[in-house]
């Protein structure tokens, strides 16, 4: 997962939207799929930036699809945002081997069980895979 900043440095969500998505592996078909987005428009923000300003409802559809912040896609950092130091280091080695999205790590650095934080890869990766399979079954 990469954290370089994109270039132009003008705002441009287009490259965002690009890093993010080659970043899980999807095509741009997979991609308007998931966010329910036409390939055409996303075509477009991806490789002519600036040209277009999508709204706040395509833009969270984009993000939730790549399981980003609309933060992300912007390239602002949310005042409430979880600081790289308040991430336990057995998550940050979870998330690096798994290439977890910024967004769930966030949520994962949240959870709390009695007041403490699992302290293990393993019981991260246990949690992690246990609310993925959640979400399926809500989908199903």
């Amino acid at each position: 997962m990469s954290d370089e900043p994109i270039t132009p440095e003008d705002g441009a969500i287009g490259p965002r939207i690009r890093r993010y998505r080659e970043e899980r592996g999807l095509s741009l078909s997979q991609l308007a799929a998931e966010s329910g987005i036409s390939k055409g428009y996303l075509w477009t923000l991806e490789n002519e930036d600036g040209h277009s300003r999508p709204s706040a409802n395509t833009l969270h559809e984009i993000a939730e699809a790549l399981g980003v912040l609309i933060s992300d896609l912007l390239g602002r950092t949310l005042s409430h945002d979880i600081d790289d130091t308040d991430i336990p280091e057995s998550l940050r080695l979870f998330a690096e081997k798994n290439g977890l999205p910024k967004a769930d790590i966030r949520m994962l650095a949240s959870v709390r069980f009695r007041g403490r934080r699992p302290e293990s890869e393993q019981r991260w990766e246990h949690i992690y895979n246990s609310i993925r399979l959640s979400q399926q079954m809500d989908e199903e």
